[in-house]
């Protein structure tokens, strides 16, 4: 386990509520922030707030912001094993789903493959472009135990997909997909691999050269930095994307009649950037370096172990998604039901652990209203407790115990 000290970077966890400081356990939603990465982003704001741009000119201050952004695209890119120029920013994840999904060359019958349980992220731009360019969305059911079903996906394939894109990490239960089977199959087939890698990149290590992945999006929002997106794409791969959102600096020049685009990643990243955000950034990537990742997620496997034991010991607890604890990691995703039935909907648990124990988590659909509705679910949907290095046995103990109280108080 890590160390509890560590806490004491991460300025939030020393507030108070009635005496008592939060418990938060929200973290695939936005990561809190240690100190070191909002140090940083004071700095900016405080010793150099301008633009940074790419301009012929530079003053004193636009060649600081330059250079702290630089440094910050590479450290990012290091991070996951890739190169500075395949590296896009972005506001969020969602954004750079996006920008694969409206610049990838895809005509009118192609087939994107997804799994069936894709953040809204991932499901609904698919969706537009089937009604908008007459692509085929097809999606790949789970298997009975909700684990991804690679047979099912392999009688899938064909050459007419061209594109698979599914998460890394569900942001459900924490289930990891067998991503590094399913990139490999998906290029026999000669189709590209998207990943979405918001839950996975903040608490595993990922390397994009090993996965041999042409694209992967992740926001550095829910690894301890500022809201910020981040595309990684193969070099080869973004200079066949054609630009998504355009002007001010994606161009080199440009006449009444043409513009001349700058090559990737530049062309993608238009308009003022949000440099502050890009630095802070390079000061969570350094913070969760100095940790080690391989730390982080034995912690996390740890806790999420624990937390499932001691849920499971509860008889109207019922787990959603991958049931198996060893099949997660950092998320323990709950329903609580009596004889079949919902005993105390999920939004309700959620605030009677928000007032009575400071407990911070999230209940609802966790935007995969598709997964919940193809199983009769609907809205109500589950009681979603996400875990990180900050968060403690302790903590643990105490959501259980805020359970076992809310299933008494039902009778």
């Amino acid at each position: 386990m890590l160390p509890e000290k560590l806490r004491e970077d991460f300025p939030a966890l020393s507030r108070l509520r009635n005496g008592k400081p939060p418990v938060y356990l929200d973290s695939a939603c936005m990561s809190l922030k240690p100190r070191q990465v909002i140090q940083a982003i004071n700095k900016y704001y405080e010793n150099y707030p301008a633009c940074g741009g790419r301009g012929r000119s530079q003053h004193w201050f636009a060649s600081e912001v330059k250079e702290a952004t630089e440094k910050a695209r590479e450290r990012v890119a290091g991070f996951i094993n890739a190169s500075p120029e395949e590296i896009v920013w972005t506001k969020n994840t969602t954004e750079a789903i996006n920008l694969v999904a409206h610049s990838f060359k895809l005509e009118r019958g192609d087939v994107v493959l997804t799994s069936d349980r894709e953040h809204n992220s991932n499901l609904v731009p698919w969706l537009e472009l089937e009604k908008s360019r007459g692509i085929r969305h097809e999606v790949v059911p789970s298997r009975e135990d909700a684990t991804f079903d690679l047979e099912k996906f392999k009688d899938m394939l064909s050459p007419k997909v061209k594109l698979v894109s599914v998460v890394h990490v569900s942001n459900l239960d924490g289930y990891a997909l067998p991503v590094e089977e399913i990139i490999e199959i998906a290029h026999d087939y000669g189709a590209k691999v998207l990943l979405d890698a918001a839950q996975s990149v903040p608490h595993r290590s990922v390397d994009v050269r090993r996965l041999d992945v042409d694209f992967l999006a992740f926001s550095v929002h829910k690894m301890l930095g500022p809201s910020l997106g981040v595309l990684y794409g193969k070099e080869e791969e973004l200079r066949g994307l054609s630009p998504f959102i355009v002007g001010g600096d994606t161009v080199s020049d440009s006449y009444y009649n043409r513009a001349v685009f700058l090559p990737p990643p530049h062309r993608f990243e238009a308009g003022l950037q949000n440099y502050a955000a890009q630095i802070g950034a390079a000061a969570a990537v350094e913070y969760l370096r100095r940790v080690g990742l391989r730390r982080i997620e034995e912690h996390e496997r740890a806790l999420t172990e624990y937390l499932s034991k001691r849920l499971a010991a509860i008889e109207e607890v019922r787990f959603v998604g991958v049931t198996e604890a060893k099949l997660r990691s950092g998320i323990v995703s709950f329903r609580l039901e009596r004889r079949g039935r919902s005993l105390v909907a999920p939004s309700d648990v959620a605030e009677l652990l928000d007032r009575h124990y400071n407990i911070m988590l999230r209940a609802g659909d966790h935007c995969i209203h598709s997964w919940f509705n193809a199983r009769g679910i609907g809205a109500s949907g589950s009681v979603r407790a996400s875990l990180y290095l900050y968060n403690t046995r302790a903590e643990c103990d105490l959501l259980v115990e805020g359970v076992k109280r809310i299933v008494e108080m039902e009778g």
